[in-house]
């Protein structure tokens, strides 16, 4: 969420939220054919373009708020060329969660709540990346890079793991701040840059930087991956999807494969003395960088 700059816990009437030049509202009662020609109607969402403006209507409910959310919109309204890129999705995806449920603290603890049991309880695509990435952490402190919305850093408070949660979105890392506390998962958290964290060197034993790096322009992942050998005193876990080419609509700007993991784990072997790196494929790509 770090397009479109707002706060994710705004007042918003009942049912409706606005943002940005995006409206999104809740259905209420039977679907009505719309008609027009910017307007796109699938089975949970109907999309209308007017000027600058664009507004949703749909029909989810609680029980449905969660982050598979994405791949919904993704499908139903982004490959339909109902949202166009990151900065809309990210707002339509908002004004659903927002609109769904009364209340900013209630609509996200309702949306994280959901999202969270999915993921522990191995019911979501996502899930499989999350256990064996909690299976890859070591020691009893770690920092994540590039939380967003911290789901796999409140995995680990979940743990026991002491936990320093890091996003560019401070707005991000407020909520998630507020989360933590009312799940009783306690975290810290901290907006900033992940290749500018100001934490001393060795903070934490593993460094956790999950679906992150297709995020950031290729100059900027050497800078990222080597904040994260410097933060750690023992591992670095990233992990990346595998695409045929990069979703725009998540903010995916870089393309990985197997071949392209493992020049980057030869090129950190070589810039980091008593530091090993390996590649791997898992449901996307891994690269484990040892000390």
């Amino acid at each position: 969420m770090a397009t479109a700059v707002l706060n994710p816990l705004a007042p918003a009437p009942h049912g409706t939220w606005s943002g940005h030049g995006v409206r999104v509202t809740r259905r209420q009662g039977l679907h009505r054919r719309h008609s027009g020609l910017h307007t796109v109607c699938t089975p949970r969402f109907c999309a209308q373009r007017q000027g600058g403006h664009l507004t949703v209507e749909h029909n989810l409910t609680p029980d449905e708020l969660c982050d598979e959310l994405a791949v919904m919109l993704a499908e139903q309204l982004v490959d339909t060329g109902a949202v166009r890129g990151q900065s809309e999705f990210e707002l339509v995806f908002t004004g659903i969660v927002r609109s769904t449920v009364h209340g900013g603290l209630p609509a996200w603890l309702r949306f994280y709540r959901n999202s969270l049991d999915k993921l522990e309880h191995g019911t979501t695509p996502f899930a499989a990346i999350h256990t064996w990435a909690a299976g890859q952490v070591q020691g009893h402190r770690m920092i994540d890079l590039g939380s967003c919305f911290g789901f796999f850093p409140l995995r680990m408070a979940r743990r026991g793991i002491d936990v320093v949660a890091t996003d560019l979105s401070d707005p991000v890392m407020h909520l998630l701040k507020q989360i933590s506390s009312h799940l009783r998962r306690p975290l810290t958290t901290m907006g900033c840059d992940a290749a500018a964290v100001p934490l001393p060197d060795r903070s934490a034993d593993t460094v956790t930087a999950l679906h992150l790096i297709e995020h950031l322009p290729t100059d900027s992942i050497t800078a990222v991956l080597d904040e994260a050998v410097r933060l750690a005193r023992r591992r670095v876990v990233v992990a990346v999807p595998f695409e045929d080419s990069p979703r725009e609509c998540y903010g995916h700007i870089q393309r990985f494969d197997l071949t392209t993991l493992r020049r980057m784990a030869d090129d950190m072997a070589e810039r980091h003395r008593g530091v090993s790196a390996r590649a791997y494929e898992f449901h996307g790509g891994w690269l484990i960088l040892d000390r």
